[in-house]
């Protein structure tokens, strides 16, 4: 019931969005004369803040036209690499009749970005994919809102999010540089494990961003939140059926907005204070700082609806049973087990005031995966970085991306095949 009665809400705020857009414009369009009325900037600025608050905000668009590799530009064509009912595996291709720049561009690494699905559509990780590009190939997931996903098309679990990227690894070829932001760390490292114990394809590296590993430690808000709550209590209290009027009619989702509640409630005072600048700007003119605020909160409160199977896999598996860590997580009869991965380097990455994924949690990895030699093993800590800071801003284009990039390029060679004993024991340990 509360997610049709939000979509009566947002039928009922979208006149008034539209009213209070169009109103604004009137009192700043230059030929309008209401502009040259006493305090017209303040009205103009004011009803523009009305209709950012209750205007819908759509899946924003990746718009990355353009990369410059080696100083020169090359124009970027978004492509469709595979097409699942709940995801799109997309890759950014470059092209340029440059020839020092194709040949550049040929030699460089391949990256399949793994974006989360917990709210925020893939494009959350634009500013990640345009630093990438100059130095890589790059794919990335792109989840689908789960309201647009018809009832046929049946059921999304976690297990069903391990599978996808282990078919995306296997699509893309055994080159591939992995890079797991937030929440998929998790499914990412289990997928991993899966096709090590199996003898699959093996990337060359995996980054792990700011993900909770272990949400024992350091536990944050949203960990606490998962943890005091009961299974049941989530099951009765946030999922809700689509409504008629999507494609996805009838599916039991965690509604998106529900999700960017939740964050606004994290930091209620940083928001205010942020659209209270935001009109300030409007009224001085500053319509740099003002184009600033609108491209974060266009990207902020675009939001997607997760699919309940999934969303409440994950509470319970990784936020209450922490079965990666307990070596209890089972995939199609088979027991995740990250210690039989020996060939990929790993590197785990932190925020120092990471708001959702604590200290530690990111960097438990290590602890798992001991059947990587501690000379392929890396860790780095963002100092003053929060959340976000460790994949957008200026902290990672400055520090973190620097980090990757040397991190990648330093393990193209193939790593080192097990010998036959070390093969050998571990699928023995595999099958114990």
């Amino acid at each position: 019931m509360l997610y049709q009665l939000y979509e009566a809400q947002r039928a009922l705020l979208s006149p008034f969005a539209e009213f209070a857009s169009a109103s604004s414009k009137l009192y700043s369009h230059p030929l309008s004369p209401l502009t040259h009325t006493p305090l017209s900037q303040r009205v103009s600025a004011g009803l523009d803040l009305m209709h950012r608050l209750s205007k819908e905000y759509e899946k924003p668009q990746f718009d990355i036209t353009s990369a410059t590799v080696g100083g020169v530009d090359v124009a970027v064509q978004e492509q469709v690499a595979l097409t699942k009912p709940f995801c799109r595996l997309l890759r950014f291709k470059r092209f340029t009749d440059n020839l020092p720049a194709l040949t550049r561009m040929k030699d460089q690494a391949t990256v399949l970005v793994v974006a989360p699905l917990s709210g925020h559509h893939s494009t959350l990780l634009r500013e990640t994919v345009r630093s990438l590009l100059m130095d890589h190939k790059v794919y990335i997931t792109d989840w689908t809102d789960a309201r647009m996903v018809p009832l046929e098309e049946g059921p999304f679990h976690l297990n069903d999010y391990v599978g996808y990227v282990r078919e995306f690894i296997r699509h893309i070829g055994p080159q591939v540089n992995v890079i797991s932001v937030c929440q998929p760390t998790v499914p990412v490292l289990a997928a991993v494990s899966l096709m090590a114990s199996s003898d699959d394809v093996m990337p060359r590296t995996m980054t792990m961003m700011g993900g909770p590993i272990d949400a024992r430690r350091s536990p944050t808000a949203v960990n606490n939140l998962a943890m005091n709550k009961s299974f049941g209590w989530f099951e009765r209290n946030v999922i809700y059926n689509v409504p008629v009027n999507y494609p996805g009619a009838g599916r039991r989702v965690y509604p998106g907005f529900l999700q960017h509640t939740g964050f606004v409630a994290m930091n209620p005072d940083r928001h205010l204070s942020s659209h209270y600048d935001y009109f300030l700007d409007l009224v001085r003119g500053d319509d740099e700082s003002a184009d600033a605020h609108r491209s974060f909160y266009d990207e902020y409160n675009a939001v997607l609806d997760m699919p309940a199977e999934y969303y409440l896999d994950t509470v319970k598996t990784v936020f209450q049973d922490f079965a990666l860590v307990n070596g209890t997580w089972e995939v199609e009869g088979q027991f995740v087990r990250p210690q039989d991965i020996t060939t990929p380097a790993l590197l785990t990455i932190e925020g120092e005031l990471d708001d959702i994924s604590g200290a530690g949690q990111t960097r438990a990895a290590h602890e798992l995966c001991t059947g990587i030699p501690k000379s392929r093993q890396f860790h780095y800590d963002v100092t003053g970085a929060g959340h976000y800071g460790i994949f957008s801003g200026r902290r990672w284009r400055e520090n973190v991306y620097p980090q990757v990039r040397d991190f990648i390029a330093s393990h193209q060679a193939p790593a080192p095949k097990r010998t036959a004993r070390k093969a050998s024991s571990a699928r023995e340990l595999a099958t114990s």
